[in-house]
């Protein structure tokens, strides 16, 4: 059996760094460390390291992402707010993702820790399938459920359109909090 050698510091960090950006699809921690030869611990570290260095790596349910900046601003964002039980979190991404929006994260007020906000980065039916196992798989609470199910969402998509109609679905479905 041929051992593999380990990829050190910085050397380990720039792959990492340049595997991120050449990926189409999220890297988990288990999938670098293996490349790179370390333990998944070590990368969880290497990218804390990366992201105190101001890179824009984000981690998902379905892995580590590097946000690749958009120089040409074809997408179009907003913040909404929605109220559902935890029973209709998988109806509410799919209908977001199926009107061709990305819902990049999720967002709650929390009463003694503030803001808390956790990225989702789900843009199709297979990702929003697989983040709903990941939470059935490892018995996490969903932020919702600490706030009585009101949270905000930042979506993203090509066109205010698309944000306009996804928007009306949530409204009328009863998810969409009105002022």
């Amino acid at each position: 059996m041929v051992e593999q050698k380990k990829i050190l510091g910085e050397e380990r960090r720039s792959l990492i760094l340049q595997q991120l950006k050449d990926s189409p699809k999220p890297l988990t921690g288990s999938e670098l460390a293996s490349r790179t030869n370390v333990s998944r611990q070590v990368i969880v570290g290497d990218i804390t390291l990366l992201k105190a260095k101001n890179e824009p790596i984000i981690a998902t349910s379905q892995g580590y992402i590097y946000l690749q900046q958009n120089s040409n601003n074809s997408t179009f964002e907003r913040t909404i707010a929605c109220r559902h039980s935890p029973e209709d979190t998988e109806k509410e991404l799919n209908l977001l993702v199926d009107h061709g929006v990305l819902v990049k994260d999720v967002k709650i007020e929390h009463t003694v820790y503030g803001d808390l906000t956790a990225s989702i980065m789900v843009s199709n039916r297979q990702e929003v399938k697989r983040f709903m196992q990941n939470i059935q798989n490892t018995g996490a609470s969903l932020l919702s459920q600490l706030t009585d199910g009101i949270h905000l969402h930042t979506i993203s998509a090509s066109s205010i359109d698309v944000l306009d109609k996804a928007e009306a679905a949530l409204k009328e479905e009863g998810y969409l909090m009105e002022s």
